[in-house]
């Protein structure tokens, strides 16, 4: 996982890095499963870029590109970038480098209309992390069944086993042969430990990324979280993947692919009202500004504060479940 020496290339994550943000956010748990997804509109635009040859491409094609020109992180452009491979419509060279293919106007047509399956896939996860996640905080005992799970969310056994097996590595899950997977329960402490542990990392990250920073980006991230005084809040959470896709340091990587699955699900899952998104957002807003002042303590200060505040918001939200 990552690079074995040397400094990455920064905005290029290691092949086994998981997005930090793949929890589901507040925002998208409430989007229906069947609409077109962020994905599926990167690849339909893409397609029609490619249709008219390499002159047509709005940006160079690589992944860090396409996701500053479409405003997005890396995870739906990657999943639009694969449909794509897979299609003929980019081709994945030798060198890991990504080339125009050839798109005609029938396989353009099916490009644009189809759903794109590994959208599907992530949104099927993202639902089932988060009824494991619903478990875990009741306590609940009873073992999950692949069949009762693939029946509930109208899919395979198959997908479902190897979801449940890539939630057991990131410890939510334990399968015990002929009975089924075993939900970790949630304990207090060890949400708090790992906070502690996430702020010191998440801090390093930040240091370490401040040298590829850009300016641009940052007022995306601006633009996307706002407090929404006298309409609805803007909330958005790309920002903590960009500095640690960014720091360069693969066992900060390593340590928020193995251990943020289960806690950003939990954390995205506490934003439960209005008010808690829109206090959020002020932090969101309050750290990036600061970063685009070049305010490095306070960016320190607003960031520290921020993750600290994840706990409140868990505690109410579980009391709000035994309510």
């Amino acid at each position: 996982m990552g690079p074995a020496s040397g400094p990455r290339v920064p905005g290029t994550p290691g092949p086994d890095f998981y997005e930090y943000n793949a929890a589901l956010s507040p925002v998208a748990a409430q989007e229906p499963r069947n609409t077109m997804t962020i994905a599926d509109q990167i690849k339909a635009d893409l397609a029609t870029h490619l249709h008219r040859g390499d002159n047509g491409l709005p940006c160079k094609l690589t992944l860090d590109a396409l996701a500053r020109h479409y405003g997005v992180s890396m995870t739906p452009v990657r999943n639009a970038v694969e449909d794509l491979v897979e299609a003929g419509a980019i081709l994945r060279l030798d060198n890991g480098r990504l080339a125009p293919g050839k798109v005609n106007r029938r396989t353009l047509a099916a490009l644009v209309r189809q759903p794109s399956p590994a959208s599907t896939q992530q949104n099927l996860e993202e639902a089932v992390r988060r009824e494991v996640v619903q478990r875990s905080l009741r306590q609940d005992g009873d073992f999950l069944r692949e069949q009762a799970t693939a029946e509930k969310f109208d899919t395979g056994r198959t997908a479902v086993r190897q979801i449940f097996s890539r939630l057991a590595g990131a410890g939510m899950l334990e399968h015990v042969p002929r009975r089924g997977w075993r939900v970790k329960p949630y304990n207090a402490e060890d949400t708090l430990d790992y906070l502690v542990v996430r702020e010191s990392l998440e801090l390093k990250a930040l240091d370490l990324a401040r040298p590829y920073l850009v300016a641009a980006d940052l007022e995306r991230m601006l633009a996307a979280n706002q407090p929404g005084l006298g309409s609805a809040p803007r909330l958005n959470d790309d920002m903590h993947d960009y500095w640690i896709d960014r720091c360069g340091n693969r066992y900060i990587q390593e340590f928020f692919a193995r251990y943020s699955v289960f806690y950003n699900t939990l954390f995205n899952s506490a934003v439960l009202d209005e008010d808690t998104k829109r206090d959020m957002a002020v932090e969101h807003c309050d750290i990036v500004e600061a970063l685009l002042q070049k305010d490095w303590r306070g960016a320190r200060r607003a960031l520290s504060r921020h993750i600290g505040d994840q706990q409140d918001n868990v505690e109410r939200m579980i009391a709000a479940l035994r309510d």
